[in-house]
């Protein structure tokens, strides 16, 4: 099967799925997320595949959702369902049974982090870092990242994050638990593959089971909390507070 956003290699029981928007730095655009879910799906029923390795082409892992990216058209259904396709990603990529792995080198920007923190453990290079501009831009974070974030970091961090939208290098997102394991500038690839085949020497079904059991402990309300996380998006995204500081990200403000 082939895709034209995204690539799988296979070397033995470790997959390396690919985002090929280099151009844009991996941003997604709807082609990319319908893609890269079609992708995670795929893998729901393979049963030969024991880690899966996520990584973007070029310079950087993911810029976000491409700001090129024309709105979706149609009726508000139509809108609404456009806006819930980095929901559905995002389930995907969690609800694999595969043990995953980002290997994150650049930015992982916005929706980025969002999937990145989908993954099981998160590899990044020295130099890479996470960002999260939704508030600047008068937007809030979706994908339901809020409560992935809170998850993985606590309340209050997930408050700086998401809410001061600072950069975060990659010493800091290890000391946060935001990633597992730091690699030198252009080797986080080789790293995650390392943690890839560690994954891959134990019992897979029993893996599966066992991160199923800490993902239904760690994300007992997930869906619950944030499953109108887009919906609120849409609500907000023409109000004065959200389009004057849109103005004022394309200014100048972009930080």
């Amino acid at each position: 099967m082939s895709w034209n956003t995204v690539e799988v290699e296979r070397r033995g029981d470790v997959a390396i799925v690919t985002m090929t928007r280099p151009e844009s730095l991996n941003a997604f655009n709807y082609e990319l997320i319908r893609e890269l879910t079609d992708v995670a799906r795929s893998f729901h029923e393979d049963h030969d595949t024991h880690a899966v390795v996520l990584r973007g082409a070029g310079r950087g892992f993911c810029a976000g959702f491409d700001l090129k990216q024309a709105p979706a058209e149609g009726s508000f259904a139509e809108r609404r369902a456009a806006t819930h396709l980095g929901r559905h990603l995002c389930r995907a990529w969690e609800d694999m049974p595969q043990t995953t792995i980002a290997a994150i080198e650049g930015p992982a920007v916005g929706a980025g982090a969002a999937i990145a923190i989908c993954c099981d453990w998160r590899v990044m290079a020295e130099d890479a870092y996470y960002y999260v501009p939704e508030v600047k831009i008068g937007l809030t974070l979706q994908w339901q990242a809020i409560p992935r974030l809170v998850a993985l970091v606590g309340p209050a961090r997930t408050k700086r994050i998401v809410m001061l939208c600072e950069k975060m290098g990659a010493a800091q997102a290890l000391e946060w638990g935001l990633c597992e394991e730091l690699a030198a500038p252009g080797a986080a690839l080789d790293k995650a593959l390392e943690l890839a085949r560690a994954a891959c020497t134990m019992p897979p079904v029993i893996m599966t089971m066992s991160k199923q059991a800490i993902n239904a402990t760690a994300n007992a309300l997930l869906h619950a909390t944030a499953h109108m996380d887009a919906d609120v998006s849409m609500l907000v995204f023409d109000s004065e507070d959200a389009v004057a500081a849109r103005a004022a990200f394309k200014k100048g403000g972009k930080g």
